[in-house]
C-alpha cells in the first residue's frame, strides 16, 4: 500500500514540476506581436535620437572636419564651440532672457489658473458652467489673430519692448489650458476630504492651501510643462514685441546667430545644444510627474 500510494503521489509532483517549469519557459516567450511593437518603439527611439547625436557630435568637432565628414564621431573633446556661442554670439543674454521671461509667465499663469480652477472643480454655483465655457473659449481662439489690438494695448500701457509685457501676454495665453486641465483634477478629488478637514476646524484657504494642492501636484507639474516648451519655442511674439537686442529671447537670437555664423558649423550646433537644452533637463526630471499627471486625469476628461 506504501509503494503504491508513494508512487502515484511522486509522479503527479514530477508531473506538476514539470507542468511549472513549462509554464515558467512559456511566460519568457514573447508573442510575436509584442517583439514587433518593441522592435518598433526601439527604431522610432534611433530615429529621433540620431540626428540629436549627429548635433552633439559635430558640435565637439572643428569646421573643418565637419566639411570634410559631416558624419562622425569627435576624436578629442573641444568646447570652443560652446565658449564662442555663449559669449561673441551674446547667448548668455539671450539664454537669461528666455530663461526668465519663461519661468515667470509659467508661475504666473499656473498660480492664476490654479485660483481659477478650483472652485470651478470643486462648488457648483450660479453661473459657473458659463464661465467655465469662458476659460474654454480660450482654447478655440487663437491668439495671435489679435495681436493688432494686443500691440496697440500694449503700448498704450508702455508694454511694448518690455520683459514684463511678453510676461504677461505669455501667463494670458496659458490660462485656459491650464485651468481646464486643473478643473478637471480637483472634479475628481473626493469630497470625504473637504467635509473631514472642515470638521478639524481647517478653513477654505487652509483647505486649498494644506488638502487640495499637495493632491494636484502631478497635474501642476504637467501643466507647467506644457505651458514651458511652447514659451521656451515660441518667436511669434518676441519678434513683434520685442526691439531691443539685448531684450531677445532665443528663438529670435538664432536667426542672427544663424546670418552671423553660417560658416562656422561647430558653433552653430553648440547654440542648438544650448537651446535645446533645458527642454531636455525637464522632460527627465518632471517625467514621472507629467506621466502620473495624464494618467490621473484621464477617467475624469
Amino acid at each position: 500500500m506504501t509503494a503504491t500510494t508513494t508512487m502515484p503521489s511522486g509522479g503527479i509532483l514530477s508531473r506538476a514540476g514539470r507542468g511549472s517549469t513549462g509554464n515558467r519557459g512559456r511566460k519568457r516567450r514573447r508573442k510575436p506581436a509584442e517583439i514587433g511593437i518593441m522592435v518598433l518603439m526601439w527604431g522610432y527611439a534611433a530615429l529621433v535620437l540620431a540626428p540629436i547625436l549627429l548635433v552633439v557630435f559635430n558640435s565637439l568637432r572643428p569646421s573643418r572636419d565637419i566639411f570634410r565628414q559631416p558624419i562622425g564621431i569627435p576624436t578629442s573633446l573641444r568646447f570652443e564651440s560652446y565658449t564662442t556661442a555663449w559669449t561673441e554670439a551674446n547667448f548668455s543674454s539671450y539664454f537669461v532672457n528666455s530663461l526668465t521671461i519663461t519661468v515667470a509667465s509659467v508661475v504666473l499663469g499656473t498660480g492664476l489658473a490654479v485660483l481659477a480652477a478650483y472652485p470651478l472643480g470643486r462648488y457648483t454655483f450660479r453661473g459657473g458652467g458659463v464661465l467655465s465655457a469662458y476659460f474654454l473659449s480660450g482654447l478655440l481662439l487663437p491668439f495671435r489673430l489679435a495681436i493688432l489690438p494686443l500691440f496697440l494695448l500694449l503700448q498704450n500701457l508702455g508694454l511694448v519692448d518690455s520683459r514684463l509685457g511678453l510676461v504677461l501676454v505669455y501667463a494670458a495665453t496659458g490660462i485656459p489650458f491650464s485651468v481646464f486641465i486643473l478643473s478637471a483634477f480637483f472634479r475628481q478629488l473626493p469630497i470625504e476630504l473637504t467635509e473631514a478637514a472642515r470638521i478639524d476646524g481647517a478653513g477654505e484657504f487652509t483647505i486649498f492651501r494644506r488638502v487640495m494642492l499637495p493632491l494636484v501636484r502631478p497635474a501642476l507639474a504637467t501643466v507647467a510643462v506644457f505651458q514651458f516648451v511652447p514659451l521656451w519655442n515660441d518667436f511669434f511674439f518676441p519678434l513683434v514685441l520685442l526691439r531691443s537686442t539685448d531684450k531677445w529671447t532665443l528663438p529670435v537670437g538664432l536667426t542672427r546667430f544663424f546670418g552671423e555664423f553660417q560658416t562656422d558649423w561647430s558653433t552653430l550646433f553648440a547654440g542648438i545644444i544650448i537651446t535645446t537644452l533645458p527642454l531636455v533637463v525637464l522632460f527627465l526630471v518632471a517625467t514621472k510627474q507629467i506621466i502620473a499627471g495624464l494618467t490621473a486625469g484621464i477617467g475624469k476628461m
